[in-house]
Order: C-alpha cells, then sequence, then structure tokens
C-alpha cells in the first residue's frame, strides 16, 4: 500500500495578520508552521504503515521555507516527502493547487490511498481535498475519524456527520480527508528529527511538471478574493442592577418582560 499526504506551511494562526487592499495573507514576519489539521493526516497514515506495512509520502506545495514543514512530517515517521515550488505557481486558489499537487502525485506514481486534513487554517475552505480527487479523478470522503483497509482492495470507515456517525465501505484507490477525532498525532522523536534533517527532499516546478500556464498561478486561478475587512460589531445594551431584594425582583420582571417581547416580535 501506498499513502499520500498533502500537507501545507500556514501562517500561525495566533500571529496572522491580513492584507485588506490585496485580501492575501502578510506571512512577512509572521511564524509559519505545519498545518495543524494535516497533522492528523499524518498520524492516520503513519497507523496504516504500522499496521498494513504502507510506504507514506508526503507532498506539499509553497515557497521554498514550506521545506521545514514536511521535515517535521519526515521527523514523524513519513518516508518520503516532495516540495512543489515554483514562483509561476505563486496566487493559485484552491482549484490551481489542487490541479498543481495532482500534476505532482502523478509524477510521483500511483497511490492507494491520499489523506488530506480536514482543512487548512489560513484558508479554511476545505475544498483542496476534494478538488485533488477530482483532479485525479478519484472518489472521495469527507471528515473521515477512522479507516480499516479490508485487504482486498477496499476500506471500511466512519464518517462524522451532524446526527452521529456513517459507517461506509469503499473502494481503493481513494481520497479522504480526516478530521481531529482519528488520533492524536505523535511527538517526532530524536532519531526521527535527526533522519529528516538529512534526508534530502527533491523539489519540483515547471521544468518538472510542465503544467500549462492557464491552469495555474492567478492566471489559472477561477476564484478572487474581491474584498477583505473587519466587521464593525454594535451592540446597544442596557444594564440592570439589583442591589437588594426588592432592586433584584424588579430587575428579574423586567428581564422577563423584555424576554416576552423579544419572542413575541
Amino acid at each position: 500500500m501506498r499513502i499520500l499526504v498533502p500537507v501545507k506551511q500556514v501562517p500561525d494562526t495566533r500571529t496572522v495578520r491580513m492584507d485588506e487592499k490585496t485580501g492575501t495573507v502578510i506571512r512577512d514576519g509572521v511564524a509559519a508552521i505545519i498545518n495543524p489539521l494535516d497533522l492528523y493526516a499524518i498520524e492516520a497514515a503513519l497507523l496504516l504503515k504500522e499496521s498494513c506495512g504502507a510506504e507514506t509520502v508526503a507532498l506539499s506545495m509553497g515557497p521554498p521555507q514550506a521545506e521545514r514543514a514536511l521535515r517535521e512530517a519526515l521527523a514523524m515517521g513519513i518516508d518520503r516527502a516532495v516540495l512543489v515550488s515554483d514562483r509561476a505557481y505563486a496566487g493559485s486558489d484552491t482549484w490551481a493547487t489542487a490541479w498543481i499537487l495532482a500534476a505532482a502525485a502523478r509524477r510521483l506514481g500511483e497511490f492507494d490511498l491520499i489523506l488530506c486534513g480536514e482543512r487548512a487554517t489560513d484558508g479554511d475552505t476545505g475544498q483542496v481535498g476534494p478538488e485533488l480527487a477530482a483532479a485525479l479523478g478519484l472518489p472521495v470522503l469527507t471528515h473521515v475519524n477512522h479507516v480499516t483497509p479490508d485487504g482486498a482492495g477496499g476500506f471500511q470507515a466512519g464518517r462524522l456527520v451532524e446526527t452521529g456517525e456513517e459507517l461506509l465501505a469503499g473502494t481503493l484507490p481513494a481520497l479522504l480527508t480526516v478530521v481531529k477525532e482519528i488520533a492524536e498525532p505523535r511527538l517526532p522523536t530524536l532519531n526521527g528529527k535527526i533522519r529528516a534533517r538529512r534526508e534530502t527532499i527533491p523539489v519540483w516546478g515547471q521544468k518538472e511538471l510542465q503544467l500549462d500556464p492557464a491552469s495555474i498561478g492567478l492566471e489559472g486561478s477561477p476564484t478572487r478574493v474581491v474584498k477583505i475587512f473587519r466587521p464593525k460589531i454594535a451592540r446597544q445594551c442596557r444594564l440592570v442592577f439589583g442591589g437588594d431584594e426588592r432592586k433584584t425582583a424588579a430587575a428579574v420582571n423586567e428581564l422577563a418582560a423584555f424576554l416576552q417581547s423579544r419572542a413575541s416580535a
């Protein structure tokens, strides 16, 4: 079994800022980390590796410094990693990103399973996983909280929904997006960190992938951030204090009358 885990390097959400003119995240001077929700996909892949003897590969698209996210995945136990990086890919929206990742996945060879995090904490769309499945022509299952291969080219999985959990079966290859409930991500070991530091991570760009310029970057992105702004929240409230028993009773009656008026409005 071969498992591909797409990962993303994102700004630390505790220090993230947005450029209201361009509608993009301001990354200069902001600490970058591996997308926290991708850690659960990595852990799910590692558990399958331990139980089924799978080969695991991490794939990321981003600037050269995104290599750090891949080295973290290697330190956790992922076998190989590839970075896709090229100035021509800058400005890609989720669809163009999925198209680029799909080209890289094809170059890596066939995979039985692709495991993605539920979403990225910077864009928060949850679109790249399903769009990657569409680009590769794979069935997709989202919000997966457990998965078990059946050894006969299929798998059983649980999927969290609003009313509980769906139990489903499918055939491989497939793409799954996973939620936090699937497993608790492990910490990298010292040996893992040493191996990750020594590992060579190939970098692929337009020279290797040979993508149509009209399908990548800003030109190949069908969506645009037209406007971004901070909402202004204005609240008008009235405070009623009850200093003694008589005033407290009056405050309770006033609150009850207010709630009744709102319920009938």
